[in-house]
């Protein structure tokens, strides 16, 4: 009798053991930034943009967070990259088919810079080296109409445009 009940008793723990373990697996919170892929055709060419979405959370973003006049890596956590199957024109100026680290530098007033860099096996943002551009392009921002919580990248026919908060950030590409 003493047997059955000292199993009984381990093997009760066993599966509490078990089950608890699996809770706690479930309970993972999501993260802050999470990955996200956009991809689409623009003309021939097929563009995927591989990065990570912060969301706004009241905070202020442009000026703030994401500080006027500083290479941004264009999302969260490690670089965003950018990359089309085929030659395209970005802005009028020529991007040879290839993958690349996208970066932006925000301005609080005038045109934002976009940034296409060779450098793809470095996925820290903090070792960004401007010797290192395939390609730079002058953008004019939109404000956007309501607020975007989490930022995206959307793609359509006539190109790309980052969208987060109240700005839109749009990439003319043939």
């Amino acid at each position: 009798m003493m047997r059955t009940t000292i199993k009984s008793m381990v093997t009760l723990l066993f599966v509490a053991t078990i089950s608890l373990s699996a809770l706690a697996q479930d309970t993972k919170p999501a993260p802050a930034s999470p990955p996200a892929t956009a991809t689409g055709k623009v003309g021939a060419a097929t563009i995927t943009i591989n990065y990570s979405s912060p969301a706004v959370k009241g905070r202020t973003i442009w000026g703030g967070l994401e500080k006027y006049d500083k290479v941004w890596r264009a999302g969260a956590n490690k670089t965003t990259t950018f990359e089309t199957d085929k030659d395209i024109t970005v802005q009028g100026k020529k991007l040879p088919a290839g993958k690349y680290n996208f970066f932006l530098i925000p301005k609080e007033n005038g045109t934002w810079t976009a940034i296409f860099n060779k450098e793809v096996a470095n996925t820290n943002p903090f070792n960004y080296k401007e010797a290192e551009d395939q390609l730079r392009v002058d953008v004019k921002v939109k404000a956007l109409k309501e607020n975007q919580e989490r930022l995206v990248y959307k793609i359509d026919n006539k190109g790309v445009a980052l969208e987060w908060e109240k700005v839109s950030v749009p990439l003319a590409i043939k």
